[in-house]
């Protein structure tokens, strides 16, 4: 597609889409006002309608004197075994033609009086259309979905054998109070407030409705104006556009090219222009500038991809960004060689210190924890203390450093792991702990012992696990007991750790605490790890799958 072709598509399309869009904006905006205007009128109806309906029916109840002394009136005869109580019933289906009947019961001295409210009034308050347009209706419809008034779109047809079974209804019935759009009982669509009308006995639903055709109107009206608008606008748009890319295009497309030369890397070619506005003339020689530039780059970067980082090149001006850039690349590569070196030497050198230090920590750890316990042995041994009570001291002195050296190498690498297993591991781990501190830890072994399928790197992920899960706790958690438990099922196992102490929240709390540690163990031995932590009752939860065969 050309130059010009595409420059009245984009223009146009661009026009049109803005004015569709606002237009759609306008329209939809209009249209959920109009939705909710109407539908908060029909509920002012309704609502007033039903206040109408009840104040109506209190007052025939209130009015109400004991005139007549037989349960009948208005041709309705009540059954003996039915309203033997006092109240307002439904008494439609009982009259000879089944006209809407409000029946209203009273008992006297064992004697059932009935009056029938007027149907008239009731239909007074529901034929009432202020308000209403010429498709609005106000109806009643009982409990068995039959009309208890008249319609007005079926006036010779009687309510009760018009069957109203619509969403409305069936809300109502239930107690739902609400609004909507559905087929009415004509299977028209219509806007539709209902509500349940509960008098006395009367599980009744009232309803007020209006045709969505008749609402949407202006609606409809507003969208044809819209269209019209829509497609002058484009008209004018097209004539504009027209215009300019006569004026526009045809120096755009001898600079497209120019482009198209300098893309093949020809950034000696040029091109006059006549005749073309200022702007289109300063982008030519702007272009042209900048081929110059870029011709002098593309040298100078061809240099620096042979690694002839020793080449020279004098950028164009303080604009000049791409020279500059090469430059700043061409030194940051220098410094890059230099400080290859430099850190290749640095990570020998580290790795040797880190190596001493690490010997000078153990050093440090033989002699402040074994040195005075052999130094005080051997000056017991060279004095030849040979009396029973020196005796006990040599000998306490030995079962303290060989108490000390034992624990100095669980903590490094516990022996029992090779010889009975994480169970028992950590079992005598939890016993030691248990000697130094205030309150109960406990901890259930339910692992397979000599037949056990845990493998020895997930026995010391799991007891470094322990450990750090029993320090934060014992250092941050102020809680009164933990309970430990690590099971082995068939295919995987189960460590769950408890604690009563204070919480943490796991997405804020820092890395010092050790649960990254814990986590990556979890991630490297493929298992799931649940934290859930509050005041009270913190909880780790791990599962890692194991193998039927440790050996495989």
């Amino acid at each position: 597609m050309s130059v010009k072709n595409w420059t009245l598509l984009i223009i146009n399309s661009l026009v049109l889409l803005v004015v569709l869009t606002i237009s759609f904006s306008f329209y939809s905006e209009f249209s959920k006002v109009l939705d909710k205007r109407i539908l908060l009128h029909l509920r002012s109806i309704k609502t007033l309608k039903k206040i109408q309906l009840q104040r109506l029916v209190n007052k025939e109840w209130n009015a109400f004197t004991y005139a007549t002394n037989i349960a009948k009136q208005g041709g309705i005869k009540l059954p003996e075994n039915e309203f033997l109580v006092n109240g307002i019933y439904d008494l439609t289906h009982l009259h000879p033609s089944k006209k809407t009947s409000i029946g209203l019961v009273k008992i006297k001295d064992s004697v059932r009086y009935l009056n029938i409210v007027s149907y008239k009034k009731i239909q007074q308050i529901l034929l009432e259309r202020t308000g209403m347009g010429a498709s609005g209706e106000s109806y009643l419809v009982g409990n068995d979905y039959r009309l208890r008034s008249q319609s007005r779109f079926f006036p010779k047809t009687k309510p009760y054998e018009i069957i109203v079974k619509t969403e409305g209804v069936i809300n109502g019935l239930k107690n739902i109070r609400g609004e909507g759009f559905f087929p009415d009982y004509r299977g028209i669509e219509v806007y539709s407030v209902y509500n349940s009308l509960n008098i006395g006995n009367l599980n009744w639903v009232i309803l007020s409705e209006i045709d969505v055709k008749e609402v949407q109107i202006p609606l409809k009206e507003m969208r044809d104006k819209l269209l019209i608008l829509t497609l002058i606008t484009l008209l004018v748009s097209i004539t504009i556009s027209l215009f300019l890319t006569k004026i526009i295009t045809n120096p755009l497309k001898k600079i497209h090219n120019l482009i198209g030369f300098m893309a093949k890397g020809n950034y000696n070619e040029k091109i006059q222009l006549k005749n073309s506005p200022k702007e289109i003339t300063e982008m030519n020689v702007a272009l042209a500038n900048l081929s110059e530039v870029i011709s002098s780059a593309v040298n100078f970067s061809v240099e620096i991809g042979n690694m002839n980082l020793d080449s020279e090149y004098q950028p164009k001006g303080k604009n000049d960004l791409l020279g500059k850039s090469l430059l700043k690349m061409r030194n940051k590569l220098k410094a890059y060689r230099t400080l290859e070196s430099e850190i290749n030497k640095s990570n020998k050198r580290l790795l040797i210190q880190n190596l001493e230090s690490e010997r000078k920590r153990l050093a440090r750890e033989l002699h402040d924890g074994l040195g005075p316990l052999l130094t005080t042995l051997k000056i017991n041994v060279q004095n030849k203390i040979e009396s029973g009570e020196n005796k006990d001291t040599i000998k306490n002195i030995i079962d303290t450093t060989i108490a000390e050296i034992r624990q100095m190498t669980n903590v490094l690498m516990p022996t029992s792991l090779d010889k009975f297993g994480i169970g028992a591991t950590l079992n005598n781990y939890v016993q030691s702990i248990q000697d130094s501190i205030s309150f109960p830890i406990s901890f259930e072994n339910l692992t397979q012992h000599e037949n056990s399928n845990i493998t020895k790197e997930q026995e010391i992920h799991l007891f470094r696990i322990t450990q750090e899960l029993i320090n934060n706790t014992i250092k941050h958690a102020k809680a009164s007991q933990i309970k430990i438990s690590l099971t082995e099922f068939a295919d995987f196992l189960s460590l769950f750790y408890f604690d009563d102490g204070i919480g943490f929240d796991s997405e804020k709390v820092t890395t010092g605490s050790g649960l990254t540690n814990i986590k990556d163990r979890v991630e490297i031995c493929n298992g799931i790890l649940i934290i859930n932590s509050s005041k009270g009752k913190t909880t780790f939860e791990i599962e890692m799958p194991i193998k039927n065969n440790k050996n495989d």
